[in-house]
């Protein structure tokens, strides 16, 4: 190696550090969206203890115990996608585990029961409720909710609430299942470039 004003190789000119250096693309893109698909996975164990907190109440029910506090809140009984959409965290082993490996099929896995498990549960959520939330946004002024059909919980609509929900939950798996995506596609390049060389 070629040091500044000092004794050089012969061969060189000093500059071959920069390719060596470098690291492949397919490297950087695997980097980058493995970090990221982590903090995705993180962000929807958050957004599955919200949902856990919603369906306490029903647990505690199924298990026969009472508690007081949580029976005034007359939290209305979940529907069967909630529990469904809750077996999607389980999903992130999968994802997890396939990126610590490289696993390209792991991943597609991955994607395939995320897509099952967690996008058609809240798109399932979002036309059931669809029905109140028009009715709430097109309700004329003056008019008060409670005079109408729409299903209010403590004061506010409930369709309402599913949709912030479903708002933050279709961001969280969109932004996973494009990282996945793009760690497939990543590893993909990589397995071709190893098999022409």
């Amino acid at each position: 190696m070629a040091t500044r004003g000092g004794p050089m190789i012969t061969g060189t000119d000093g500059t071959d550090f920069e390719y060596r250096q470098r690291v492949a693309a397919p490297h950087q893109i695997s980097l980058l969206n493995k970090s990221r698909l982590k903090h995705c996975i993180f962000f929807h164990a958050l957004l599955f203890f919200v949902m856990l907190a919603k369906l306490i109440s029903d647990i505690l029910d199924r298990l026969d115990i009472f508690v007081l506090e949580i029976e005034e809140l007359e939290v209305p009984p979940p529907l069967w996608w909630e529990y469904v959409w809750c077996l999607s965290l389980l999903t992130s082993f999968i994802g997890l585990s396939a990126a610590r490996s490289n696993k390209i099929r792991e991943m597609q896995k991955y994607v395939m029961a995320i897509g099952l498990l967690g996008v058609m549960p809240l798109l399932y959520c979002f036309l059931y409720y669809f029905g109140d939330v028009w009715a709430y946004m097109t309700l004329e002024e003056g008019v008060d909710p409670e005079e109408t059909d729409i299903f209010l919980w403590r004061g506010m609509p409930y369709g309402l609430l599913w949709y912030a929900f479903c708002f933050v939950g279709f961001q969280i798996h969109g932004f996973t299942l494009y990282f996945a995506w793009n760690l497939i596609q990543a590893w993909k390049a990589r397995t071709a470039a190893r098999k022409y060389q």
